[in-house]
């Protein structure tokens, strides 16, 4: 690849990100911040608000996946081709507390036809690590930037 093809490749990462953004309440709802994309890869940003704790007064594992599951959701639909979870799981190594800024980094690790995996890990601010999530999505028909957008 020559540079204006990486050069490409990332502002259509960019205008990706920005359409589904736009439309992405649940994220935008629970504060997430969208810190940087690039083809196969998103980073997100999340804190944790009282009402996100559960009742041992830590944050609810439901909220810990769905900022992983965003960025993965991100990192998937980098590539313009509309992009959906198959398959997710996640292990929970630390508990995330009220306050705690949560950073989702998600890596694409495979990508074939219209599969991919994902490997999403959840940190702290002080670079603690939360959980672990790996996420398989498939491509569907369907772009997010028109093509007479790009």
């Amino acid at each position: 690849m020559n540079k204006a093809d990486g050069s490409n490749a990332q502002a259509l990462a960019e205008a990706c990100a920005a359409y589904m953004l736009a439309a992405d309440r649940a994220s935008q709802g629970l504060g997430m911040v969208v810190e940087s994309v690039s083809p196969g890869h998103a980073v997100l940003c999340m804190s944790v608000r009282e009402d996100m704790s559960n009742g041992h007064g830590i944050c609810h594992g439901g909220f810990i996946f769905t900022l992983a599951d965003s960025a993965f959701a991100f990192a998937c639909n980098t590539y313009n081709q509309l992009a959906v979870a198959q398959h997710c799981s996640i292990s929970y190594v630390a508990p995330a507390r009220l306050g705690d800024r949560l950073t989702a980094v998600a890596v694409e690790r495979h990508k074939q036809g219209r599969s991919a995996i994902y490997d999403i890990t959840v940190t702290n601010q002080d670079d603690e690590k939360i959980a672990e999530f790996r996420g398989h999505s498939r491509t569907i028909k369907g772009q997010h930037v028109p093509d007479d957008a790009e």
